[in-house]
């Protein structure tokens, strides 16, 4: 748990939007948080930007992976003249430069060769561009350890986030209706009139909790079901053509590539109906021209993705107001974005 610290004259003049905002004790809560971000593509360069503008304590970014000719799409704290360098080493610069009373460092190594304890230093983890496997490890260890789990990915049009806090109290604002009366008063000694009853909106502090599933279990939902037979129509069709990218991940240990765009996108077609058909899901809802909108990471949509990512950090941290629970999708074919709890 994220334990409150103080905050300098500095930081109180630096923080002061957001202080009067959510409050001093939640800026020392966030002033306490010490967070690993996986994967500085462009989505990890949105989420780093949003968090440590927000004034967390410390910020590791942690990439094993080479900066490329497509980051220059998206991955703004990153130059050109990188490329061929390490992502992370090339990303802490520029980080720093957003806030220099946050601690940032780098990382190089693969997160596949951390150990278990190297997860335990931190309170939030937010995991980025992985596949399957090394993601239902790493939120095991945080579910284990009380400590924040977030994922996400953007491929092309589509973009996700996904949330698991364990059980989690917060605080939110509600607006409730207040009983009120109000009686004339006679200036000529005769008795006050009849009071007359009405009600006044008034805003008040709510303490509230919520449980969180595993990302595991919300990919394992079993579609086949009476009763999630009902939900699909109402279950973004994003998730189904995130459970398709994902499997394209863990089958390749690599994600769709420009460079390889028509052997890629032919994998996905046929990986489309059968992870479609291993759920129990019609192949039809998933269109055939999906497979041409999963490359390369569009900056506005890591932008909005990265965007809600940040936001939900801060709220988890800060126990401000009501987290997603669980799912946040973007679909930037139809410009949409929905929240939705899939999984028990």
């Amino acid at each position: 748990m994220v334990e409150q610290t103080v905050i300098t004259e500095d930081e109180a003049a630096l923080y002061d939007r957001q202080i009067r905002l959510w409050g001093l004790d939640a800026q020392r809560r966030l002033r306490a948080a010490r967070v690993l971000l996986i994967g500085v593509r462009g989505l990890g360069a949105e989420v780093s930007k949003n968090i440590v503008l927000a004034g967390v304590k410390s910020l590791t970014l942690l990439d094993h992976t080479k900066v490329t000719e497509e980051d220059a799409c998206s991955n703004f704290l990153v130059a050109r003249a990188d490329v061929g360098k390490n992502r992370a080493e090339c990303s802490l610069d520029r980080t720093q430069l957003l806030n220099p009373m946050v601690e940032v460092s780098a990382d190089s190594e693969d997160v596949g060769g951390k150990p278990d304890d190297f997860f335990k230093n931190f309170d939030v983890i937010c995991a980025l561009c992985c596949k399957p496997s090394e993601l239902f490890r790493i939120n095991k260890i945080c579910s284990e350890n009380k400590i924040k789990f977030y994922c996400g990915d953007v491929f092309g049009y589509y973009g996700y986030m996904f949330s698991d806090l364990g059980f989690h109290e917060y605080a939110e604002e509600v607006q409730k209706k207040v009983a009120t009366s109000s009686a004339s008063s006679q200036q000529d000694g005769e008795p006050a009139t009849k009071k007359a009853k009405t009600e006044e909106i008034e805003t008040v502090t709510v303490k509230n909790s919520a449980q969180f599933t595993r990302f595991k279990d919300a990919l394992d939902v079993d579609w086949k079901t009476s009763e999630n037979v009902k939900k699909v129509k109402r279950t973004p069709s994003a998730y189904f053509i995130m459970k398709v990218l994902l499997q394209f991940m863990e089958n390749k240990d690599r994600r769709p590539q420009v460079s390889s765009v028509s052997e890629d996108s032919k994998l996905l077609s046929t990986l489309k109906s059968e992870v479609l058909e291993q759920v129990g899901v019609n192949s039809d809802l998933i269109d055939d021209e999906f497979a041409s909108k999963c490359f390369a990471e569009l900056s506005p949509v890591c932008a909005i993705v990265g965007g809600v990512l940040g936001q939900e950090i801060i709220k988890a941290v800060s126990h401000k107001d009501a987290p997603h629970n669980n799912f946040f999708f973007y679909n930037g074919v139809e410009g949409s974005g929905l929240v939705d709890k899939i999984g028990s």
